[in-house]
């Protein structure tokens, strides 16, 4: 899994690969130039504060980079990062790609919440170490602006969810729904809607089929 060290990193090491600081970078990808600057890193009270998905993205983009290239910038040798490293390539692992409108059908997953059977596409994602892994595909605007209609999220089933976590859950009827954990009990699934114009739900934890958090998103 990707650490918050990895990430920066490998945003710093983008900006130099171009000849530019991290302030250049996010203004090229069309962001505010503070977007990247050290004291966006770390919350006043010592909190890890991560770039968004969507501003990797756009500098990616702007510097004609893959994906696969920033995560060869994310290892701690001193090296820019032209290449991917044979380490970072051999973390890369194959995860199943699911629909999200398949997501909420019978059969495509166990009671445990893995996806079953095979015959999936299959999409390479880097530091993943749940073996059940998996991503799914977003339909409609029902998670914007966070998750947008195409963008593709990586599924953890084995990792732990705490609150506050961006979690995907399912229930027993087969509805599939993305949104921010904000209270689990031993009866009740308090969620919080991504998208504002969408209603906030809580669910008896009887009705709830499986909850997996969010781990990283490619867009």
């Amino acid at each position: 899994m990707l650490k918050h060290a990895d990430i920066w990193r490998a945003i710093d090491r983008l900006a130099q690969r171009h000849g530019l600081s991290a302030s250049g970078l996010a203004k090229r990808g069309g962001l505010d130039p503070t977007t990247f600057n050290k004291s966006k890193r770390m919350t006043p009270d010592g909190k890890l504060r991560w770039p968004s998905t969507e501003s990797i993205a756009k500098v990616l983009e702007a510097t004609a980079s893959s994906f696969t290239d920033f995560v060869g910038l994310t290892g701690e040798g001193t090296g820019s990062g032209d290449a991917p490293s044979a380490a970072a390539a051999a973390s890369l692992r194959r995860v199943p790609v699911i629909g999200y409108a398949q997501a909420g059908n019978d059969g495509y997953f166990d009671d445990a919440g893995y996806p079953a059977g095979n015959g999936w596409d299959e999409l390479e994602f880097p530091h993943v170490t749940d073996d059940h892994a998996y991503a799914l595909e977003v339909s409609g605007d029902s998670m914007e602006p966070v998750y947008r209609d195409g963008d593709i999220i990586i599924i953890s089933p084995a990792a732990s969810v705490r609150r506050g976590d961006r979690v995907v859950v399912r229930t027993r009827d087969g509805e599939v729904m993305a949104k921010q954990l904000a209270r689990q009990t031993a009866n009740r699934l308090e969620l919080v809607s991504l998208n504002r114009a969408h209603p906030d739900r809580s669910l008896a934890m009887a009705d709830v089929s499986w909850i997996a958090r969010i781990m990283w998103a490619s867009q």
